[in-house]
């Protein structure tokens, strides 16, 4: 039997259900923005539902939806009687970096130009404060990238896991959340990008990026800070001079529109 005509749903309440989400989520994005681009400040109080209302254009409803995702991220908090106040913790969430803002190569060389200032010091710490552990696992992710079987995606893994190793050899916590933040954001565009140019996937491109790593590795298991800081620069200064070149490359191989 099919259903009766009762038991459908209103086209008017299929459209009202396709627009509220996207309503919630501009409202969340207009206070979001607010928040992370230093306008609102931990502690600051928020407009009023009301006045959101007026300036947005959306319900109540909307609003409180939106205030109730915030207050799920750790952004903002609702005060009983008093109104929106913006999170005591949302300055730990100012610094973001998420899979769609790392969609193009530029935004990797970005990001490599600032692990090449982390990684220096991070190496010449690692050297002073390394334990026989570290060594070990460093070589393992060295030999792994060394083996000719190994597939791009297990070498990206190493290559990051390779640094990882280094940030926590290094004895301070935040380098290691910051490489681990970080190099979980690389590998995804790295791959695809170094599928595409060819030049950067070869044994001569492996065979440089395996002298560099055991140059720095080499420091580090002397307990040289400072040839391990150069080691490292010269590694970075590299990852960043090929990155750039193979932006180049494909810009110049792209079709042109």
């Amino acid at each position: 039997m099919g259903q009766t005509g009762s038991s459908a749903v209103p086209d008017d309440r299929l459209s009202s259900r396709k627009r509220r989400p996207s309503l919630v989520e501009a409202a969340c994005e207009h206070i979001r923005t607010s928040i992370l681009s230093g306008e609102r400040w931990p502690g600051s109080q928020l407009a009023t539902e009301a006045e959101f209302v007026e300036v947005l254009g959306v319900s109540r409803t909307v609003i409180r939806e939106a205030v109730a995702r915030l207050a799920a991220e750790g952004l903002v908090e609702a005060r009983q009687g008093k109104g929106i106040f913006v999170s005591d913790t949302a300055r730990y969430q100012a610094f973001q970096i998420t899979r769609d803002e790392v969609e193009n190569l530029s935004d990797v060389i970005q990001l490599l130009e600032l692990r090449l200032c982390v990684e220096t010091e991070m190496a010449a710490l690692a050297a002073e404060r390394r334990s026989e552990v570290d060594v070990m696992n460093m070589r393992q992710q060295l030999k792994i990238l060394a083996e000719a079987a190994v597939g791009l995606e297990d070498s990206v893994k190493a290559d990051v896991e390779f640094h990882s190793v280094i940030a926590r050899a290094s004895k301070n916590n935040y380098y290691a959340k910051l490489i681990d933040f970080l190099g979980v954001r690389l590998v995804p565009p790295r791959s695809l990008y170094l599928r595409q140019g060819q030049p950067y996937v070869g044994d001569s491109y492996k065979a440089v990026i395996s002298a560099e790593h055991e140059a720095i590795l080499d420091a580090i298991i002397g307990r040289d800070p400072d040839r391990a800081r150069a080691a490292a620069r010269a590694h970075m200064s590299g990852s960043l001079k090929r990155h750039r070149e193979l932006h180049d490359f494909m810009s110049a191989n792209s079709p042109k529109g």
